[in-house]
């Protein structure tokens, strides 16, 4: 991991509605962005058991720039613009890593 990795938790709440429709274009764009995007180091994204509307992501970017870059790319400004009635809420959290391996 580099030296200054950016790692972010973001805790939205999706309409219920509308639930199955947001997985489905989530999925798309961390999908393209892992794929596309060298500054993408890891994306998770997981949902609470009895909540499921309560969805959980875990960025991790190379750095700074590689976040911002990603902020700007057509995969991501699709997803937001798409899942913008979806999504009821959005608190975004700085984290630091503690321990992140995958294997």
């Amino acid at each position: 991991m580099s030296q200054n990795p950016v790692v972010r938790m973001a805790e939205l709440e999706i309409a219920a509605e509308r639930l199955e429709a947001y997985r489905a274009l989530l999925a798309e764009e961390i999908e393209a962005s892992v794929a596309l995007e060298d500054g993408v180091l890891s994306l998770s994204a997981v949902s609470i058991r009895e909540a499921p509307s309560r969805v959980r992501i875990l960025e991790v970017y190379a750095d700074r720039e590689a976040y911002e870059a990603h902020l700007r790319t057509p995969h991501f400004l699709k997803y937001k613009s798409e899942t913008a009635g979806m999504v009821t809420s959005l608190t975004l959290i700085d984290v630091d890593p503690i321990a992140m391996r995958t294997k």
